[in-house]
């Protein structure tokens, strides 16, 4: 999932036919695993591309924008000057909506990149598009170290064992308090609400003059997460991992009880609904007019800047209900893909530049200047990084969620061809919920019939 600033739209099925019925190259298959420890200048694909003298350029299509966009770009200017046989080229795209979609114009053209970053609910699309080539085939020849990764940002991405892109920008969702606002109420602000019925109780206690004991924007990514943290699938066939999804279990137990507890709050306004945006609900926290909010890992150090004077910023794990088992989080973000469309000698250039961005010191970099996580387990050693923590200690509550969370297809996370069009239709139950246009239950039914028609839509696409 990209950031939660960056909302997804939807992805036309048109678009995705064209694509699909292109002449797009096969993906290659490989065998998965391999746990010898590799250094990229010595690998054979590094080898293989000192045989030309001149440099392979890489045309790396990405999201970021902003401070992001600058990280991104330092990542790049690094990588280059540090050998001569890749140099890459990053090119914005707009967001990771407009990228997919300038990517299926180019595929007949090869006028697209070697390289893309993709947001982890378009992993399904990508796979099915068989535009590109698996990096488990690089991890192979290169017997690169896989176990040197935290374990459950990998899992999202593998798919029977293969590792088809590299993760790259991550984060979750956890809860933001006010501990002010909490001490003002009786409350201890050392320890904040981790169930759904804890945050009912507190929200009580905190909503007084005007003021709302929490609020969570109405997203679609929520509604995934508080699946995974009560272990429950949000899609059949495993969470769409054993096999094809075609049916949304949305409206299962898990979601009603979920939409049940959050429309309680909203209508005894213990909890204000602000509607999708995630900047209105963190603008409202920001002001002390919300004593808690829900948003990602990666807007920590922006929350924590912006309440700098005003009040002390506390974290908590994302709520669940008091009897939840086997549940956690599931990874958001994007990862980079490699584009089979594309001569050899470029596609290694691309496995060159991913290899660079997952060294430890480069990773403890990108999660200091950006505040995604670390995908690298040994960037925590990295002083910068110990540093940063005993800056903005609030992290810690996402490091230990992150690896406190159970594997399992559940917080693996769902996979589906029309995941932004499934958000969207989720996000309109709650909303109809939340304003007493429908019942939980009757809501939830409605996005999951409509889900399980365009999952089925789809599946017909897919050869």
């Amino acid at each position: 999932m990209k950031t939660l600033e960056m909302r997804s739209t939807s992805i036309a099925l048109t678009a995705l036919m064209m694509l699909l019925t292109s002449a797009c190259g096969k993906a290659e298959t490989t065998t998965s695993g391999s746990t010898a420890d590799t250094k990229s200048s010595a690998s054979p694909a590094a080898a293989d591309m000192k045989k030309s003298t001149e440099p392979v350029k890489v045309i790396w299509w990405h999201s970021m924008s902003g401070e992001l966009g600058k990280a991104v770009d330092k990542l790049v200017a690094d990588f280059n000057a540090s050998q001569k046989d890749v140099q890459v080229e990053a090119v914005f795209q707009g967001t990771y909506d407009e990228s997919l979609n300038k990517m299926k114009a180019s595929m007949d053209t090869k006028s697209g990149p070697s390289l893309i970053q993709v947001y982890e609910i378009g992993s399904r699309f990508m796979i099915d598009s068989k535009a590109i080539t698996p990096v488990q085939k690089y991890v192979d020849a290169d017997k690169f170290d896989l176990s040197q990764l935290e374990d459950n940002i990998l899992n999202y991405y593998k798919f029977d064992g293969k590792l088809y892109s590299m993760p790259f920008n991550t984060s979750n969702p956890i809860l933001y308090y006010n501990k002010d606002m909490f001490k003002a109420a009786g409350l201890d602000p050392e320890k904040p609400p981790t169930t759904f019925e804890d945050v009912a109780k507190a929200s009580q206690a905190l909503s007084k003059d005007g003021k709302a004991g929490a609020s969570f924007a109405i997203y679609g990514w929520f509604m995934e997460q508080f699946f995974a943290g009560q272990g429950a699938e949000y899609l059949n066939n495993g969470n769409g991992r054993t096999a094809a999804a075609t049916e949304s279990m949305v409206n299962s137990d898990s979601g009603v009880k979920t939409l049940t507890w959050w429309k309680q709050m909203v209508d005894n306004k213990t909890a204000s609904n602000l509607g999708r945006k995630t900047d209105d609900t963190k603008k409202a926290f920001l002001a002390g007019q919300v004593a808690m909010t829900l948003d990602s890992t990666a807007s920590l150090r922006g929350i924590v800047s912006g309440a700098d004077g005003k009040f002390q910023v506390g974290t908590s794990t994302l709520p669940k209900p008091a009897d939840a088992k086997d549940g956690g989080v599931v990874v958001g973000g994007a990862s980079l893909y490699i584009l089979n469309n594309k001569s050899e000698a470029e596609q290694k250039g691309a496995w060159e530049f991913i290899k660079f961005l997952t060294t430890p010191q480069t990773q403890a970099w990108w999660h200091v200047n950006t505040g995604y996580f670390p995908i690298t387990k040994k960037a925590y050693d990295e002083q910068l990084v110990k540093d940063n923590l005993t800056k903005y200690p609030q992290f810690q509550t996402a490091i230990d969620q992150l690896h406190n969370t159970k594997a399992n297809k559940a917080t693996q996370g769902a996979v589906m061809g029309v995941f932004p069009e499934a958000r969207q239709l989720v996000e309109t139950a709650v909303e109809e919920a939340l304003t007493g246009k429908k019942a939980p239950k009757e809501a939830l039914d409605a996005a999951a019939k409509s889900i399980t028609e365009k999952i089925g839509a789809y599946n017909k696409t897919v050869k």
